[in-house]
């Protein structure tokens, strides 16, 4: 699976297309009041995208294990110093609503934690290429 990010930033404008094999998605933010950059930062989408990821993932594998859930929350912090240090202190919540025990969810919660790709993603650690 190739998946793909782009983004073109002019004043009051931005196109955002992200895409995955051949499906491309529009995404829509706001400009910042100057009307330069976007309304969010790096940081609130990198939190964004791993909160995405797990609730997707959840609702994936709750699937799988004809689980019945109607809802799921999922709450990410992170700090952020000075400009160009990298975050510290990730830490989510996760909180569901499915017809399920108390410990079904929890193992899938745990189970959906350990398998999330995003998460694993940063935990690994991964080389950032800027490439001509």
């Amino acid at each position: 699976m190739k998946i793909s990010a782009s983004l073109k930033s002019n004043y009051n404008h931005h196109d955002i297309v992200v895409k995955t094999d051949e499906t491309s998605k529009e995404m829509q933010i706001l400009p910042q009041p100057t009307g330069f950059g976007l309304s969010v930062s790096g940081a609130e989408l990198l939190l964004g995208s791993l909160g995405t990821s797990f609730c997707n993932d959840f609702y994936r594998e709750a699937a799988r294990q004809n689980m019945s859930v109607s809802g799921v929350e999922v709450i990410f912090n992170g700090e952020f110093g000075r400009e160009g240090k990298p975050g510290t202190n990730f830490n989510y919540q996760a909180h569901v609503i499915a017809e399920a025990s108390a410990s079904e969810i929890e193992g899938l919660i745990t189970y959906t934690d350990q398998i999330a790709a995003i998460h694993n993603t940063l935990r690994k650690g991964v080389p950032i290429t800027l490439t001509n």
